[in-house]
């Protein structure tokens, strides 16, 4: 058994950071449009997430499927990438864009907003 390569952590990060940002960009702006119809911070996380929560779950399970169908190749750095993003996009999608960010959302000032103008 041959260890694992150096680069496939670093391309994955890349991959990873690449696929953490559609998951934050695509919600965050649609809070952001609840927020200047309402004017209202916690109507426009709940509206938000309430509109976005089917999409991205639709959305982060295909790309789990499609990371661990890449475990199946038979090729061992392939199968790395799949191991990898396949179990680091669970706890982005369902962890970390669930919980924490909705919640700082809450308790942060108008700020955030301002600067989403």
């Amino acid at each position: 058994m041959r260890p694992a390569g150096s680069f496939p952590p670093i391309i994955m990060i890349s991959i990873l950071f690449g696929h953490s940002m559609n998951y934050h960009v695509f919600p965050v702006s649609r809070k952001h449009e609840e927020w200047l119809n309402t004017n209202d911070k916690e109507e426009a996380i709940i509206r938000g997430r309430a509109n976005t929560g089917q999409v991205m779950t639709a959305a982060a399970l295909v790309m789990i499927c499609v990371f661990i169908s890449f475990f199946v190749g038979g090729q061992r750095v392939i199968a790395e990438f799949g191991i990898g993003l396949g179990g680091a996009m669970p706890i982005d999608a369902f962890v970390i864009r669930t919980v924490p960010v909705p919640s700082l959302m809450h308790f942060i000032p108008r700020a955030h907003w301002w600067m989403l103008n």
